[in-house]
Formats: structure tokens, C-alpha cells, sequence
């Protein structure tokens, strides 16, 4: 499978927005996007012209790029999200946070979604009682998600209440870090989702 194994900051310099592909980094001084935020290369500081074109393609990169999705991923994702009742581009971004990789990084038991992936892949976590290594699994309404005793000791997971306390818990989860356990409580709302995305150009890339 394809993997992108450069620097994660310059996806972030590239999209002129940080993505928080690097956890806790990308809220100190360390973050390369607070010291150079401007596009990576010789050219990265000339100004160009923007298209619409553009406009519409870094939405979808900034999104793509978020959720750690590949392109072929998330056109699927796409097709999906217009064939269901409703606001496509809505639709897309629920798809997305339903991800089992981003729900486990929502309920902060991983700094990133990055590493929320890794952990899922390693079959850390419990679905139901059911093992899971699928990072892409749609979590559903009244799922529970949780970490058998004897992965409780990795650091990042040690560490979950206190980045629960920290980041706090999107509304449609309920995150309990003594029992190193979280629940799904409702299907995530556009209202839910905070990152600044406007999924209408991302629509409006696909239609064309």
C-alpha cells in the first residue's frame, strides 16, 4: 500500500493551515508552520496566482491530508457520501469522523491520527470485545471501544486521562479514561466537527 513518508509539516505549510499531524508538537514552539508558514520549496514564498481550480483542490488535500485517506480512499468515500440521503459534503465529513483511527484519536488515546492508525494496526484495541486491526472500520451508533489490562501499560495509552482532561471529548463520544474505555453516544453532527473544512468546494471539485 502507499505510504507518505516525508516530513507531515510541510503537508501542513503546503495547505497554509495547520493539519495537527503531529500531535502535542503542533501546540509548541517547535511547529515548523509557526516558523515558516509559507509553502515548501524555492517558490513557496512567491505569490501566485489562484484559480478556482486550486481553491477547490487544496480543500480536498486539506481534508484527504486531516484524515490521513489516500486519493483512491477517499473518492470512494466521496461516491459513497453522494449516493446517501442528505448534504454530500456533509455526508463525506461523517464518513470520515466515523473512521475507527480518528474515533480513537477523538476519545484521546493517541496524540495523533497518525499514531492512532499504528496503535489500531497492532490490534490494541477491543471493538465490541472483539479484537480489531482495521483502521478504517465505520464505528456505528453504541460501540464500544476499549483497551484489554494487558495493552494498558504502553506510555500513550497510560497517558489518556490526562489528554482527555486536556482536549476534552467531541459530544457524540463519551470517553472514559480510568476504565481505558470510550463509547460511541450518537452519529457526529457537522456542528461536531470543528476543523475548519468547507466541504462545498470539495463537492464542487468532484462534480465537474
Amino acid at each position: 500500500m502507499a505510504k507518505y513518508t516525508e516530513a507531515k509539516c510541510r503537508m501542513c505549510r503546503r495547505e497554509g493551515c495547520k493539519l495537527f499531524l503531529k500531535g502535542d508538537r503542533c501546540f509548541t514552539d517547535k511547529c515548523a508552520y509557526d516558523r515558516r508558514p509559507y509553502a515548501p520549496g524555492q517558490h513557496g514564498r512567491a505569490r501566485k496566482k489562484v484559480s478556482e481550480y486550486a481553491v477547490q483542490l487544496r480543500e480536498k488535500q486539506k481534508a484527504r491530508r486531516t484524515y490521513g485517506v489516500l486519493e483512491r480512499q477517499f473518492r470512494g468515500y466521496f461516491a459513497k457520501a453522494e449516493m446517501a440521503k442528505g448534504v454530500t459534503g456533509t455526508n463525506l465529513l461523517v464518513i470520515l469522523e466515523r473512521r475507527l483511527d480518528n474515533v480513537v484519536f477523538r476519545l484521546g488515546f493517541a496524540n495523533s491520527r497518525t499514531q492512532a492508525r499504528q496503535l489500531v494496526r497492532h490490534g490494541i484495541f477491543t471493538l465490541n470485545g472483539h479484537k480489531v486491526d482495521i483502521p478504517s472500520l465505520q464505528v456505528k451508533v453504541g460501540d464500544t471501544i476499549s483497551v484489554p489490562e494487558k495493552n494498558r501499560k504502553i506510555p500513550v495509552l497510560a497517558e489518556a486521562q490526562e489528554v482527555i482532561a486536556r482536549r476534552g471529548c467531541p459530544s457524540w463520544l463519551e470517553a472514559d479514561g480510568a476504565s481505558f474505555k470510550g463509547t460511541v453516544k450518537a452519529i457526529p453532527q457537522r456542528e461536531d466537527i470543528q476543523f475548519p473544512i468547507n466541504e462545498q468546494l470539495i463537492v464542487e471539485l468532484y462534480s465537474k
